[in-house]
């Protein structure tokens, strides 16, 4: 992608980022870093949009030291405020806490059911976090899912899905690197593999049985093999309720 059309593109999201502040009345933005590339293009676009009103809040939970430390390279190279919270007992707590009640109470001892759950309570706490430090400040809370992750419905259901703004949705990941490079993220950021780091040796492609290329060729009209055509579509249509409101009773029932 040409320079002046990642350029203009850019700062027409910077822009938006600016008018959805001042339409919401609220004073700024902030972002979970997570050591990954999308989250690191949101750091830089809400530090261009906010300079001084931007925070970035890095979140370990039972994390990777790799992964902190990336987070913070994000952090210190495109200059925006940060924050870390551990989140890693709170988790732990709630997780001996629960899961082990309702185990017991249904007679389900599934360890695919408890990994979801503790990966997914991840990605919850995170969020309550988030809006926490957000509520506390005035601030907005922007999402990082990009345009491959919303469509296969690649995110935790009011987790890292629960977000006001969400600045790269219509963004293949391939674009997200590309924008990645123009703002200046660093390079080690970029080529890492992609992971939510839900657990040990968790990555984003692992999880999904097919590439993020995969899912670009498919949302951006391309020709892919019939193998992922059948499991990208298959996630959507799976996912299906992450992207809309909660169901109601038909309206007319009450009037």
């Amino acid at each position: 992608m040409e320079k002046n059309k990642l350029r203009d593109q850019i700062q027409k999201t910077v822009d938006w980022l600016r008018e959805k502040v001042r339409e919401s009345g609220t004073r700024g933005l902030l972002v979970g870093i997570s050591g990954g590339v999308d989250s690191a293009v949101v750091a830089f676009l809400i530090k261009r949009a906010f300079p001084e009103n931007s925070l970035g809040i890095i979140l370990p939970c039972d994390s990777s030291e790799e992964d902190i430390e990336d987070a913070k390279e994000v952090a210190k190279a495109c200059g925006i405020d940060a924050l870390t919270f551990d989140l890693t007992g709170i988790h732990k707590k709630m997780i001996s806490m629960v899961i082990p009640a309702v185990q017991d109470k249904k007679g389900i001892q599934d360890e695919n059911y408890q990994r979801l759950s503790a990966a997914n309570l991840k990605a919850r706490l995170r969020m309550s976090t988030l809006y926490t430090a957000a509520n506390g400040l005035n601030y907005l809370v922007v999402g990082t899912d990009n345009a491959a992750e919303l469509y296969t419905g690649y995110f935790t259901k009011y987790g890292d899905g629960g977000v006001d703004l969400i600045p790269i949705a219509n963004l293949p990941k391939r674009e997200v690197r590309a924008w990645a490079r123009f703002l200046g993220v660093p390079e080690k950021i970029i080529e890492k593999p992609p992971t939510a780091g839900l657990w040990k040796g968790q990555t984003d492609e692992g999880e999904m049985g097919t590439t993020y290329d995969m899912v670009d060729d498919y949302i951006t009209g391309r020709d892919i093999p019939e193998r992922d055509r059948h499991i990208i579509e298959g996630m959507h249509k799976r996912s299906e309720h992450k992207r809309e409101m909660p169901p109601a009773p038909p309206a007319e029932w009450y009037r």
